[in-house]
């Protein structure tokens, strides 16, 4: 930016403060657009509204200390100066000390309205360079400063009602957050306790299966013991579905398959993992959120088309998990895309933040997209995330 801010005082020096503020914005405005455009790894909605949000404000700054010099420095430019001095690293120090985590915290959170931001944001520095500018100077209007001050006040009025309504939307992102995690641990503390009755009525039952088996051996009834203990472990096998051997992800999976029965779903599961110490918490909060999210989406289709199929293995260095589901025909997600996060007329979203959050805490990552009428979410994490490096 060196050069360019050369290139402007040069003009000041060469044509004047008048001349030049009415060709400021082909001077510097365009020029920085398109430097920091490009420099910017976003550059939708949110990078505009950044720009303009910044420019807006130097541009009220710079305003504002005109005015006070001209009105109570005799034009002399030192107020000006002073002001300026005090009031741009006030304005930065303000930006980046107080305001960019929760700024950064909102356009993470808050996916659209950007654009609509960045016009109107656009809208107030055109208004101002107007205003202060055309056809001439405002020091030479002065019967237009009333109307400019009016402006001057409104502007920062207008932002703090913008960052109010954006602030609010991302409590209302948390608490839908919120929501989502207790209702996924709910849902595991419910897999778990009926997981744990299943193996408190079979602990109750095999005394009573023991004491019959006793009885016939004791009786000298060897093909009757046989023929009753075929008869057991056909019963033991009918009762509980077992996946996994880990008893917390396995608890997931016979919660959701019996919601995947409810619905008139065909649930196949092919589970690869033996008993391997596994960082069950976030591998629960994955598998959870991907089955709720693939049980919403399968209710809204006719019960013919409700299918959903879940494998997970190892293939060497890593834990592969793959969720796929039939999804509404219309629906398309390309790879690298997560679908918005507003559940309400889609078929997943809102689940999909939390995964990429659980698999990012174990160095993992997930891929989302669409193909042949199905929803894929894809999970890879690497083994070395697991306790005992897997």
């Amino acid at each position: 930016m060196g050069p360019l801010i050369f290139l402007n005082v040069a003009g000041l020096a060469l044509y004047g403060a008048e001349i030049m503020g009415k060709v400021f914005i082909l001077t510097c405005t365009l020029p920085s657009f398109l430097f920091f455009w490009f420099m910017s790894r976003d550059k939708k909605g949110r990078f505009f509204f950044t720009f303009c949000l910044a420019d807006t404000i130097s541009l009220w700054v710079i305003a504002v200390t005109n005015i006070v010099d001209f009105y109570l420095g005799g034009q002399r430019y030192i107020l000006m100066f002073i002001g300026r001095l005090a009031l741009f690293p006030l304005a930065e120090w303000a930006a980046v000390g107080r305001l960019r985590k929760p700024y950064m915290e909102l356009q993470e959170a808050v996916a659209g309205g950007w654009g609509l931001f960045a016009g109107m944001s656009a809208l107030y520095y055109a208004l101002l360079t107007v205003s202060s500018n055309f056809p001439v100077v405002l020091t030479k209007r002065t019967q237009e400063l009333p109307a400019f001050l009016l402006i001057l006040m409104l502007m920062p009025m207008t932002y703090a009602t913008i960052f109010a309504a954006m602030y609010r939307q991302l409590l209302l992102h948390r608490r839908k957050q919120s929501e989502r995690i207790l209702q996924e641990q709910k849902n595991t503390l419910e897999a778990q306790l009926e997981s744990q009755q299943s193996i408190r009525k079979m602990k109750h039952d095999m005394k009573g299966y023991t004491a019959t088996l006793s009885g016939l051996l004791r009786d000298g009834k060897t093909d009757e013991a046989l023929t009753y203990l075929n008869g057991v472990e056909a019963e033991i096998d009918t009762r509980s579905e077992q996946f996994c051997a880990n008893p917390y992800i396995n608890a997931v999976f016979v919660h959701y398959a019996g919601k995947f029965e409810e619905i008139g779903a065909k649930s196949r599961m092919e589970i690869q993992v033996g008993e391997e110490e596994l960082p069950y918490m976030e591998l629960c909060q994955i598998l959870s959120n991907g089955l709720e999210n693939a049980s919403d989406a399968l209710k809204g289709l006719e019960k013919e088309n409700r299918k959903v199929s879940v494998q997970m293995r190892y293939n060497r260095n890593y834990l592969l998990i793959r969720i796929r589901n039939r999804c509404r025909d219309d629906l398309y997600v390309a790879q690298g895309e997560i679908p918005a996060t507003d559940k309400e007329g889609q078929d997943h979203g809102f689940g999909l933040a939390t995964v990429k959050e659980a698999a990012a805490r174990l160095d993992g990552e997930i891929l989302c997209y669409t193909e042949e009428g199905n929803f894929v979410l894809d999970v890879m994490i690497p083994c070395r995330a697991f306790p005992n490096g897997v």
